[in-house]
Parts: structure tokens; sequence; C-alpha cells
């Protein structure tokens, strides 16, 4: 069971989700299809995929050493391309009842800001020659959607080379003003961390990472930052604050004052988002968290006083930032949201006005 035996009924199924404005598309053996529609779980069918049929579905989209990796580790990210058709990242995994597969949604045209519902001013984010810019959030957010706009932007109005590291390539940026190489984790380079490194001697003005998953990568993409380049990545983190923490906190206690000091001078801005189903139950609409470094945010993370950064960033919308419970209480204020939801979302439920 190989890519070259028949897709068709995983295109189909693929379909299906593609029909109906699925974000992702859920293959799980013994359970019928699922889709994950405005953030919700649904059941696309009743009639169960059966183990056989399970199997059959998920090992047709892979190619002999992608089967050959698979069948050794019991589990593969991926992209798959199905020309005219569509783009996903998947995860294929074994579990108790045989084989899964999850296909996540890839639109082909790269979004901009205004499509995904964000403000035109994290354009701004995009001028820097050189920094740390970090998208972040929890799981199925829209940070590689967001990161995709901003490289975008980058791709349109700069002639520079950009480079991404990726696990997989989900957007495939064709070069407009800039040259973009885009390098997978697995296929074209052994980890995040061995791609940065060599990065370093490759010229890059632009270094797009998919994911800061461990110190090493942080750590490199620090470096990347105060040598000159501007660097662009994502990070599994509910606010801004946490973010820092993480960033800091990865490193040994001895270490940390300097890791303080390169964060505070090569850190320009996280963006912290998070996707919350619209009043009318259409869509989700992005809430958003922003934090500008400036003098007196460098300063606070020097002296180890991130806690403060809470009062720097509500008064600090001249700067441009915004905390995420006032984000959420414009979006009340406004109708796209419910004051419900708004709630489920927050962090102090007590800060939501509407």
């Amino acid at each position: 069971m190989r890519r070259g035996s028949d897709p068709t009924e995983l295109h189909n199924l693929l379909r299906v989700g593609i029909e109906r404005g699925a974000s992702d598309v859920h293959i799980h053996s013994g359970m019928p299809l699922r889709l994950r529609l405005h953030g919700q779980f649904i059941a696309a069918d009743k009639s169960p995929i059966t183990p056989d049929r399970a199997e059959r579905i998920v090992f047709s989209a892979l190619n002999p050493e992608q089967e050959r990796i698979f069948r050794e580790r019991g589990e593969l990210d991926f992209a798959y391309q199905v020309p005219g058709f569509g783009r996903f990242r998947v995860n294929v995994y074994r579990q108790q009842r045989g084989y899964d597969g999850v296909f996540r949604v890839i639109p082909e045209q790269i979004p901009s800001l205004e499509s995904l519902g964000m403000p035109a001013s994290l354009a701004r984010f995009t001028n820097f020659h050189q920094g740390l810019v970090l998208v972040t959030g929890p799981a199925n957010c829209g940070k590689s959607s967001t990161l995709a706009a901003l490289v975008d932007l980058v791709n349109e109005e700069r002639q520079e080379h950009i480079l991404t590291v990726e696990d997989p390539i989900e957007y495939v940026h064709a070069p407009k003003r800039c040259a973009v190489n885009q390098r997978t984790v697995g296929p074209h380079t052994e980890s995040f961390a061995r791609a940065l490194r060599a990065a370093l001697r490759e010229d890059p003005d632009v270094i797009v990472i998919g994911e800061l998953r461990d110190l090493e990568t942080i750590s490199l993409a620090l470096t990347a930052a105060e040598t000159g380049h501007l660097v662009l990545g994502t990070l599994h983190t509910n606010s801004a604050i946490r973010t820092i923490n993480r960033l800091v906190g990865v490193f040994p206690a001895d270490q940390q004052d300097q890791i303080r000091n390169m964060v505070s001078e090569s850190l320009r801005a996280v963006i912290s988002q998070r996707l919350v189903p619209s009043k009318d139950g259409s869509k989700r609409v992005p809430a958003l968290e922003v934090l500008v470094n400036n003098k007196a945010v460098g300063n606070l993370i020097r002296e180890n006083k991130t806690f403060q950064l809470f009062s720097i960033m509500q008064m600090g919308g001249a700067h441009g930032m915004q905390l995420l419970d006032d984000s959420l209480s414009k979006l009340v204020a406004s109708g796209q949201i419910s004051r419900e939801e708004a709630l489920r979302n927050a962090d102090d439920p007590k800060r939501i006005k509407g």
C-alpha cells in the first residue's frame, strides 16, 4: 500500500472536507469521517471507517520512503499535494484500533492579513531588518496562516533572501521580489537546529522558523536575530508574557541572565492569537494580544520583572500594544462574538466588558 496505490478514496474524503469549509479532515480507524469545522469537531458521516479501509486510505498518501519511516516510527508528519485540488499538512499515526490520519487544509493562496481578519497595523512588524518577531498561541489558532501572511508581505515589498525551515512546508511561497528557499525537516535537513546553524552561512536576510521547539532552536534563533537577521517564528504559548518566560525558562538557571539580555535586545514583537467562534457560528475570528518591545519592556525583561508587562501592555495602545481581554471586549462590543465566548477565552473574565 503506497502512493502508487489508488488515492481516489482519500481524495474523495478530502473533497468532502474542503467543500464543507473544514480546517481539518480526520480519518480514524473504526470511526466515521470527522471534520474540524469552525473549531467544532463534527461527524461528517454515520458509517465507521473499518480498520482495513483506514489503513488503505492512510497508506495511499505515502511514498515508499515515507512508508518506511512510518512503519518504523509509528507516526509521521508530511505535506500532501493534490495538483489542482489542494495542499494538506498531514499527521499519520498508528493506534490501538489501526491507522489514523489528520489532514490540515492549507489554502493554495497565501492569505493576507485582511483576509485573516487581522489589523493592518501588524504589517509594520515586517519592516524590521533584524530582530525576533513571534506569532504564538495554542494549537489550531491560525499561527501558520498569520506567519505566512507576514512572510508574503516581505516577499512583496523587499528584495532580499528569505529562508524558511518548516516541519513540513505548509504554504508554498513563490519568489516575488525576494528569493525564497523553503526547507523541510526530514527530507531537506536533519533538524530545525541543524538548519539554523547552516542558515547563518547561507546569507539569508529573513529566517522563518516553523516552530521554536527546544533550547537549541531558541538559542540559534536569538543568535540569528542578534547578528543582523529578521527572524520570524511561531511558539506554542498562550500569552505574550508566557512567551517571554518560555524563551528564558528553557535555558539552565546559570544562563538565564544572559538570555534575558539577549531577549531584551533582539525581541521586536509578540503577536499572541486565538480563534474564537463568531456569534452566528459561521466562522472563527481572531482575538489578539500584542506586545511591542520598547525601552520600558526591554528593561522589565532584563530585570526579570515580566509580571509587570501586563501594565505596560494595558497602557501601551499608542505603541500598538493590546491585551487579549481588551481584544475580546472589542469583539463583543462590535457584535462579532458573544459575551459567553469572550468569557470562555479570557485570561481574566472580570476584565471582559459589554
